[in-house]
């Protein structure tokens, strides 16, 4: 039976933060994740965790300027100081939260200023990085291939980019993010894809496509493919990444039948 996780950076907003953890799982998920909760003090994330009895799935490692539109740090040449420093801190945050995975986005290098070469080794040499910094607290570090028609741009945009990556850092405690959403967009074939390269997945997410709402709301068949990842051994859980079309607990029928 699979096994579902909230993203509460974009579901729950109608509760506070530290709410949302409760929230998500009075609706019925086990685990949450936070993108970036660098501005909430640890500790009041910690207790939030405790009181729900929830597990974090994922947390992103800081990128940055990437958020208000720059190119971010991991995939950047000239900023690997200021990216070991965004993983002091999500080490930081990792001792206490023991987030199953922390994420590491790339951003989007200027092609007009460097080489894609240049920054595809800066990513990789950034994520091993990451990888052996975080392994201590047990989190499992991923890198994520982005859908271009949403992120023009940005660095690694397939699956195969994203093992390049792995396989580039050489590092035990790295593997992929692998986005439903994204790469339904990029490539299709998701369900064989996945099968294909379990091995190397430490993680999923999904929404719906177009849109990047709630499943039921576009074109991915999801009972279909939760079914499938449940049996070619998935044993992670799948997260919800999704903007709810309207309040989030109305967009919850898709969860139904898996809380039976």
């Amino acid at each position: 039976m699979p096994r579902f996780s909230a993203n509460i950076s974009m579901m729950f907003l109608e509760f506070d933060l530290l709410d949302r953890f409760q929230a998500a799982r009075d609706s019925g998920f086990g685990a949450i994740e936070i993108q970036f909760p660098y501005d909430t003090p640890v500790a009041d994330l910690a207790a939030a965790k405790d009181r729900a009895g929830v597990e974090i799935t994922v947390i992103n490692v800081g990128v940055g300027d990437l958020v208000e539109g720059g190119p971010g740090l991991a995939g950047v040449p000239g900023r690997e100081d200021l990216f070991k420093q965004a993983v002091e801190e999500a080490q930081d945050y990792a001792e206490i939260l023991k987030p199953l995975n922390m994420n590491v986005l790339a951003g989007w290098p200027s092609m007009d200023k460097f080489d894609r070469e240049e920054c595809l080794d800066v990513l990789a040499t950034n994520a091993g990085y990451a990888a052996a910094a975080l392994e201590d607290t047990g989190a499992k570090v991923l890198v994520e291939a982005v859908n271009t028609k949403d992120r023009p741009g940005y660095l690694i945009h397939t699956t195969e980019q994203a093992l390049d990556i792995v396989a580039r850092a050489d590092h035990p405690n790295l593997a992929i993010e692998y986005d439903i959403y994204h790469m339904h967009i990029m490539e299709g074939e998701v369900a064989p894809t996945i099968e294909k390269n379990l091995h190397k997945i430490g993680h999923i997410q999904f929404a719906d496509t177009p849109g990047r709402h709630e499943p039921g709301t576009g074109e991915i068949d999801f009972p279909f493919l939760f079914e499938a990842i449940d049996k070619i051994g998935y044993q992670g859980w799948l997260a919800a990444e999704y903007v709810p079309q309207g309040k989030t607990e109305d967009s919850l029928g898709w969860l139904q039948p898996y809380l039976k």
